[in-house]
């Protein structure tokens, strides 16, 4: 089975191999043929260490395709069923879940702990418990989330992270309010759905700020009423709310920096969302006196802020009544041997979403 590998965390590129086998399938496991996955900024970020993960892994959490076999105990699913991969899944019996608070179920968290592949050489993780860049995985069946017959796979595999967590952010976290002012640091694919999301909610502004021409220009076509380069996000503070701030400011960078930054850009009483996912040993600072006096709401926003397989719903709702546009996220379309060139797209910018067909 071929499957995109990294060795060591440090390394900036892939290995494509064909000697890779998916293991770990028994009771309460489905077999999935990945038919498309996503690159997300997070798998670049388990490569270079940022986020945590146990190397050789695989990368690729946003995916979509067939179930191949279903493991004992396995109810709801069944061979041929499409279903996209929630790399989060609820385990529905931890204090999380029975608070309603779904995405914060750390069951999901442990499987990247265990490999669910294999090579001559010895183990292999999947990120995050599952590793979608490879032909076939092996999941826990609450990691399969069937979807409707006319959702292609290339749409559900956006779904399953980038678009979730930007739409999720906006509607789930922050609740943006109709009229109101919004800006969006990092006009990613998180960050464009993000600014979808705000859309949908009805904000009056919505700001995007990168410091890329190229999603500039994309966040004017999803929704934006301005788009700008940092250092032109000043002025624009002044010229759209009076020096005052906005009432929502989105951080989808995950760094200090542009975290601090998005807090001094929030109002008083405003709301910062925090979306992108930085590093452990990057601290982001408030003094206690602006905390206390300018009562800003800081609100992290851990995979859309909901219950996700809600938030898969809504996606597709939305995307089908046209309130939301998916199919132009996708920029680049390439097969897994270009696997580093979407990465190297990605990292300049030059992408908003690449799908990998397998």
């Amino acid at each position: 089975m071929r499957a995109a590998v990294l060795h060591e965390i440090g390394q900036d590129k892939l290995e494509v191999l064909d000697d890779v086998e998916a293991v770990g399938f028994g009771p309460g496991k489905v077999k999935l043929r990945i038919r498309a996955t996503g690159l997300c900024h997070s798998d670049v970020s388990a490569m270079n260490g940022v986020l945590p993960q146990p190397a050789p892994f695989i990368p690729g959490h946003e995916g979509a395709g067939e179930v191949l076999d279903v493991g004992d105990g396995v109810t709801g699913l069944s061979a041929g069923d499409r279903v996209l991969v929630c790399w989060l899944p609820a385990c529905g019996e931890c204090p999380s879940c029975r608070r309603g608070q779904t995405q914060l179920c750390l069951a999901g968290f442990m499987n990247a702990g265990t490999p669910n592949f294999k090579r001559p050489g010895g183990d292999v993780f999947g990120f995050a418990g599952t590793g979608t860049f490879t032909e076939e995985v092996v999941v826990g069946a609450g990691c399969a989330v069937p979807i409707p017959d006319d959702v292609p796979f290339e749409i559900a595999a956006l779904i399953g992270c980038g678009v979730t967590t930007g739409l999720g952010a906006a509607i789930n976290t922050a609740k943006v309010e109709a009229g109101s002012s919004v800006a969006v640091i990092g006009c990613g694919g998180v960050g464009i759905s993000t600014i979808q999301g705000a859309r949908v909610q009805g904000a009056a502004q919505i700001i995007a700020v990168d410091p890329v021409a190229s999603r500039r220009e994309a966040a004017l076509r999803f929704g934006a009423t301005e788009a700008l380069s940092p250092d032109e996000f000043a002025d624009a503070k002044q010229r759209v709310t009076a020096g005052e701030g906005f009432d929502y400011v989105f951080e989808v960078v995950g760094k200090s920096a542009t975290a601090r930054t998005a807090y001094e850009f929030t109002r008083r009483g405003g709301t910062l969302c925090i979306v992108g996912a930085g590093a452990m040993d990057d601290n982001f600072q408030v003094n206690m006196f602006e905390l206390f006096f300018d009562e800003k709401r800081i609100l992290p926003s851990m995979y859309g802020g909901g219950d996700v397989l809600r938030s898969y719903e809504r996606a597709i709702a939305l995307w089908r009544a046209g309130r939301i546009d998916l199919e132009s996220m996708i920029t680049h379309r390439v097969r897994l041997d270009g696997i580093n060139d979407a990465l190297d797209q990605m990292r300049t910018g030059e992408s908003l979403r690449t799908c990998i067909e397998l």
